[in-house]
């Protein structure tokens, strides 16, 4: 679809959580920035150009009787998007496919790193091999880490394996979207009886979409294995009580990393360039790692798994993460800030987090301990 560009400048509404939006949309018209959560339709009914995070539902009750002609959501997933209804109105939608996928990779590391969990060695079992799940299956190959895959859309992937055996590997990762209907649900894909499926000691590390498990499941259950859930049921209104039973707890920052935002801003640009029928934009300049100092990781006097997991750590400890939301829950039990509320803070604040590319490894001759082995690692995993 081709929006009539004499409009131009355009009204724009975006959530206030999308960085890089002056150098990527300020040459187009004037920005309005809202809170994604509560953004009603009085907001819209002025604007031609709607840009959303997953927190905000997008659909008839917040469009119909909007000027709003294109939406762009700067994320990987589109069930946040009525895009049936988007199509026959015409209005014109794109999301931001693999925007983040580097991101939550490296969480799925940095988290087995505070767990002090040595992945070489172990088996992995990924459910949902899309952008993210699929950057996952490429890492650990380069790894040489075995790996099966559960995803009813890709039988042909040679990883492919049933879901009962993918709950059987070592480190399980949920990266599937939240499916409600048609042949292959995700909607508690994860229920009890999977859950008791998974053997004791393994990890469960859930960072897609937070339906897929059945929470109050989990929350249920005296579980032998290790549990890490980035996203909940009711995302804001996480299940407090569930928390106290994951070993690590985050508020849907996986894919926060400061390069994973901006790739999804630059993505939905472009979308809105072809949409518009505009050349790409000669102005904007994305922040890339390139174009942002690299750092020098701290040093160690470690050697093996445990050089990894501290200069890992070093980089991005999501225990950091988790001792914010339990705070948070604390807080609201006593009294204090409600928790969606507090979990909606807690994203909005979140500390500018680098990837792994931002950084570069010390010489051998600065660091003697680290033999070959560890630094093709961490060279895989995306260090410099």
């Amino acid at each position: 679809m081709s929006l009539n560009t004499t409009t131009i400048p355009l009204n724009m509404v975006a959530d206030e959580n999308i960085p890089g939006l002056e150098q990527w949309f300020g040459d187009l018209g004037t920005i309005v920035r809202v809170p994604g959560r509560s953004l009603s339709p009085a907001q819209l009914a002025v604007a031609d150009i709607l840009l959303v995070r997953s927190v905000t539902q997008v659909n008839e009750a917040l469009l119909a009787n909007t000027s709003v002609r294109f939406v762009g959501s700067c994320t990987i997933g589109t069930d946040h998007l009525d895009t049936h209804w988007l199509e026959r109105q015409g209005i014109a939608w794109s999301a931001a496919p693999g925007c983040n996928a580097n991101s939550v990779v490296e969480y799925v590391f940095c988290t087995l790193a505070a767990l002090d969990v040595d992945w070489r060695g172990r088996n992995f079992g990924i459910v949902g091999c899309g952008n993210v799940g699929g950057s996952l299956q490429r890492k650990l190959h380069a790894l040489d880490i075995q790996c099966k895959i559960y995803d009813p859309w890709k039988t042909d992937n040679p990883d492919s394996a049933a879901l009962e055996e993918v709950l059987q590997q070592d480190v399980i990762c949920l990266h599937a979207p939240l499916v409600k209907d048609g042949p292959h649900p995700s909607l508690h894909m994860i229920d009890g009886e999977a859950l008791d499926r998974i053997r004791p000691g393994a990890v469960l590390i859930s960072a897609g979409r937070g339906a897929v498990i059945d929470n109050r499941a989990l929350r249920e259950r005296d579980t032998s294995f290790t549990t890490v859930l980035d996203v909940w049921e009711n995302e804001p209104d996480m299940d407090a009580e569930l928390l106290k039973h994951v070993n690590l707890g985050s508020p849907h920052i996986a894919g926060y990393s400061h390069d994973g935002k901006l790739a999804g801003t630059r993505m939905i640009r472009e979308a809105l360039d072809q949409a518009l029928d505009l050349p790409v934009a000669a102005t904007a300049q994305e922040t890339s790692p390139a174009s942002s100092p690299e750092q020098s990781l701290l040093t160690t006097d470690k050697s093996g798994f445990a050089a990894m997991r501290e200069l890992l750590l070093s980089m991005y400890d999501p225990r950091q993460d988790d001792t914010r939301l339990r705070a948070a829950a604390q807080s609201a039990a006593t009294g204090g800030e409600s928790l969606p509320l507090a979990f909606d803070q807690l994203r909005k604040q979140y500390p500018k987090r680098l990837e792994f590319s931002h950084y570069t490894l010390p010489s051998s001759a600065e660091l003697p301990n680290l033999d070959q082995a560890v630094r093709a690692q961490l060279a895989i995993l995306g260090l410099k």
